[in-house]
Protein backbone atom coordinates (compact mmCIF):
# COMPACT_ATOMS: atom_id res chain seq x y z
CA UNK A 1 0.00 0.00 0.00
CA UNK A 2 1.33 3.44 -0.95
CA UNK A 3 0.34 6.44 1.13
CA UNK A 4 -0.03 9.67 -0.83
CA UNK A 5 0.70 12.99 0.79
CA UNK A 6 -1.30 15.82 -0.68
CA UNK A 7 0.16 19.25 -0.06
CA UNK A 8 -2.15 22.23 0.33
CA UNK A 9 -2.97 23.71 -3.07
CA UNK A 10 -2.15 20.51 -4.98
CA UNK A 11 -4.01 17.48 -6.18
CA UNK A 12 -6.72 16.74 -8.74
CA UNK A 13 -8.67 19.78 -9.87
CA UNK A 14 -6.05 22.24 -8.58
CA UNK A 15 -5.42 25.25 -10.79
CA UNK A 16 -1.64 25.93 -10.60
CA UNK A 17 -2.29 29.58 -11.50
CA UNK A 18 -4.66 30.02 -8.56
CA UNK A 19 -3.30 32.33 -5.84
CA UNK A 20 -1.91 30.45 -2.84
CA UNK A 21 -0.09 31.45 0.32
CA UNK A 22 3.11 29.97 -1.07
CA UNK A 23 5.67 31.99 -2.92
CA UNK A 24 8.83 31.07 -4.75
CA UNK A 25 11.64 32.96 -6.40
CA UNK A 26 14.24 31.88 -8.87
CA UNK A 27 17.83 32.99 -8.65
CA UNK A 28 20.37 32.56 -11.39
CA UNK A 29 23.38 30.60 -10.11
CA UNK A 30 26.52 31.13 -12.18
CA UNK A 31 29.47 28.75 -12.21
CA UNK A 32 32.98 30.17 -12.59
CA UNK A 33 36.52 28.84 -12.82
CA UNK A 34 38.14 31.12 -10.25
CA UNK A 35 36.45 34.41 -11.22
CA UNK A 36 33.34 34.26 -9.00
CA UNK A 37 34.60 36.89 -6.54
CA UNK A 38 35.49 39.36 -9.31
CA UNK A 39 32.21 38.69 -11.11
CA UNK A 40 30.09 39.17 -7.97
CA UNK A 41 31.89 42.39 -7.08
CA UNK A 42 31.37 43.63 -10.64
CA UNK A 43 27.65 42.74 -10.59
CA UNK A 44 27.27 44.53 -7.24
CA UNK A 45 28.85 47.64 -8.81
CA UNK A 46 26.44 47.40 -11.77
CA UNK A 47 23.16 46.62 -10.00
CA UNK A 48 23.82 47.93 -6.48
CA UNK A 49 23.86 46.00 -3.27
CA UNK A 50 26.93 44.23 -2.03
CA UNK A 51 28.50 40.87 -2.64
CA UNK A 52 28.24 38.21 0.07
CA UNK A 53 31.12 35.79 -0.32
CA UNK A 54 32.23 32.66 1.54
CA UNK A 55 35.30 30.69 0.48
CA UNK A 56 36.13 27.00 0.59
CA UNK A 57 38.61 27.94 3.33
CA UNK A 58 35.80 29.51 5.35
CA UNK A 59 34.07 26.11 5.29
CA UNK A 60 37.01 24.05 6.52
CA UNK A 61 39.38 23.59 3.61
CA UNK A 62 42.95 24.17 4.84
CA UNK A 63 43.73 27.84 4.17
CA UNK A 64 46.97 26.99 2.36
CA UNK A 65 45.35 24.39 0.05
CA UNK A 66 44.95 25.27 -3.64
CA UNK A 67 41.49 26.76 -4.18
CA UNK A 68 40.90 27.64 -0.50
CA UNK A 69 40.30 31.28 -1.49
CA UNK A 70 37.82 30.33 -4.25
CA UNK A 71 34.14 31.09 -3.71
CA UNK A 72 31.98 28.21 -2.43
CA UNK A 73 28.95 30.49 -1.95
CA UNK A 74 28.45 33.99 -3.25
CA UNK A 75 25.53 36.23 -3.98
CA UNK A 76 24.40 39.74 -4.80
CA UNK A 77 20.91 40.83 -3.86
CA UNK A 78 19.39 44.29 -4.12
CA UNK A 79 16.28 45.91 -2.68
CA UNK A 80 15.07 46.39 -6.26
CA UNK A 81 14.80 42.61 -6.70
CA UNK A 82 18.03 41.77 -8.55
CA UNK A 83 19.53 38.45 -7.39
CA UNK A 84 22.42 36.38 -8.63
CA UNK A 85 24.47 33.62 -7.02
CA UNK A 86 27.86 32.30 -8.05
CA UNK A 87 30.63 29.95 -7.06
CA UNK A 88 33.92 28.61 -8.34
CA UNK A 89 33.68 25.04 -9.59
CA UNK A 90 36.43 23.05 -7.86
CA UNK A 91 39.30 22.16 -10.19
CA UNK A 92 38.18 24.52 -12.95
CA UNK A 93 40.66 27.38 -12.49
CA UNK A 94 40.85 29.47 -15.63
CA UNK A 95 37.69 28.07 -17.24
CA UNK A 96 35.07 30.57 -18.41
CA UNK A 97 31.57 30.70 -16.93
CA UNK A 98 30.09 29.46 -20.16
CA UNK A 99 31.60 27.79 -23.15
CA UNK A 100 30.14 29.10 -26.33
CA UNK A 101 29.30 32.11 -28.41
CA UNK A 102 26.27 34.24 -29.13
CA UNK A 103 25.79 36.46 -32.16
CA UNK A 104 23.04 38.04 -34.23
CA UNK A 105 22.54 37.12 -37.89
CA UNK A 106 19.68 38.30 -40.09
CA UNK A 107 17.66 39.41 -37.07
CA UNK A 108 18.06 36.08 -35.26
CA UNK A 109 20.10 35.13 -32.20
CA UNK A 110 22.52 32.30 -32.94
CA UNK A 111 24.03 30.66 -29.87
CA UNK A 112 25.36 27.44 -28.43
CA UNK A 113 24.98 28.66 -24.84
CA UNK A 114 22.40 26.89 -22.66
CA UNK A 115 21.04 30.08 -21.05
CA UNK A 116 21.09 33.89 -20.90
CA UNK A 117 20.50 36.05 -17.84
CA UNK A 118 17.57 38.40 -18.43
CA UNK A 119 17.07 41.69 -16.57
CA UNK A 120 13.93 43.73 -17.20
CA UNK A 121 13.34 47.29 -16.00
CA UNK A 122 10.31 49.54 -16.00
CA UNK A 123 11.93 52.45 -17.83
CA UNK A 124 14.48 52.95 -20.58
CA UNK A 125 16.44 55.29 -18.32
CA UNK A 126 16.77 52.58 -15.64
CA UNK A 127 17.84 49.93 -18.14
CA UNK A 128 20.31 52.29 -19.86
CA UNK A 129 22.09 52.81 -16.54
CA UNK A 130 22.52 49.07 -16.02
CA UNK A 131 23.49 48.59 -19.67
CA UNK A 132 26.22 51.24 -19.55
CA UNK A 133 27.80 49.70 -16.46
CA UNK A 134 27.43 46.07 -17.58
CA UNK A 135 28.85 46.86 -21.04
CA UNK A 136 32.29 47.74 -19.62
CA UNK A 137 34.61 45.03 -20.97
CA UNK A 138 31.70 43.27 -22.69
CA UNK A 139 31.05 42.15 -26.24
CA UNK A 140 27.83 43.72 -27.46
CA UNK A 141 25.70 41.17 -29.31
CA UNK A 142 22.74 43.52 -29.96
CA UNK A 143 22.97 47.21 -29.02
CA UNK A 144 20.37 48.52 -26.59
CA UNK A 145 17.66 50.08 -28.77
CA UNK A 146 13.91 50.06 -29.38
CA UNK A 147 12.58 46.81 -30.82
CA UNK A 148 9.26 45.53 -32.10
CA UNK A 149 8.41 44.18 -28.63
CA UNK A 150 10.13 46.63 -26.26
CA UNK A 151 11.04 50.30 -25.88
CA UNK A 152 14.58 49.04 -25.23
CA UNK A 153 16.26 45.67 -25.83
CA UNK A 154 19.93 44.73 -25.90
CA UNK A 155 22.16 41.71 -25.50
CA UNK A 156 25.80 41.47 -24.47
CA UNK A 157 28.34 38.97 -23.19
CA UNK A 158 30.22 40.37 -20.21
CA UNK A 159 33.92 39.99 -19.50
CA UNK A 160 33.21 36.87 -17.45
CA UNK A 161 31.52 35.04 -20.34
CA UNK A 162 27.92 35.51 -19.16
CA UNK A 163 25.40 36.62 -21.81
CA UNK A 164 22.82 39.12 -20.56
CA UNK A 165 19.58 40.35 -22.08
CA UNK A 166 18.42 43.73 -20.82
CA UNK A 167 15.06 45.11 -21.81
CA UNK A 168 12.30 47.48 -20.85
CA UNK A 169 8.91 46.06 -19.93
CA UNK A 170 6.43 46.84 -22.69
CA UNK A 171 3.41 48.88 -21.72
CA UNK A 172 0.37 46.66 -21.28
CA UNK A 173 -2.92 47.70 -22.73
CA UNK A 174 -5.92 47.62 -20.43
Amino acid sequence: MVAMLELPGTGPGHDPLEQTDMSITTTTHLNFGGDARSALEFYASVFGGSATIATYGDFGMPKDAPGADDVVFGSVETSAGFRVMAYDVPGSAGASATAGTTRREHGMTITDQPFFVSVRGDSLEEVQGYWSALAVGATVVEPLAASAWSPGFGMLTDGFGVTWILDVAAARSA
